[in-house]
């Protein structure tokens, strides 16, 4: 596993076209996209001021999008940590391989959209914050 650093992850604005009758946001596999999307998934019905994720990946690129609602995620390179505030559909964030991750504070009705660069694979997550923390320090 890569080091990469907190700072290696980024909000993104997605852009937002308006209507008449609401906004649509975009996102496509093109050069403006850190990576090509493989896998897509959503939480949801998570109760508020609860959390979720608390795990690496040691490959898969994950790009974070709160579509309803709020929730903030937790990074951790193992030896800084950062929080990001997540609350409007048209930012999302870029978290790489290699940072300790967790979703916490969901409001009410919360909605976390991930975009993913692999399909899914267990041998990818890292659920251990201790084997975390040796695999980065190898």
């Amino acid at each position: 596993m890569k080091n990469k650093s907190v700072f290696d992850c980024s909000v993104v604005h997605l852009g937002k076209i308006n209507f008449a009758e609401g906004n649509l946001t975009v996102v496509e596999n093109s050069s403006d996209f850190p990576f090509e999307v493989q896998r897509v998934f959503y939480l949801y019905d998570i109760a508020g001021g609860e959390s979720r994720g608390s795990h690496a990946h040691a490959e898969c690129h994950q790009f974070l999008i709160a579509a309803s609602g709020s929730f903030e995620v937790s990074l951790d390179d193992g030896k800084f940590k950062r929080q990001v505030f997540l609350n409007r559909p048209d930012f999302g964030l870029h978290i790489p391989p290699g940072i300790w991750a967790s979703e916490l504070n969901f409001s009410s009705g919360a909605i976390c959209l991930v975009l993913a660069s692999t399909t899914f694979d267990e041998a990818d997550y890292i659920r251990d914050y201790e084997t975390f923390l040796k695999n980065i320090n190898e």
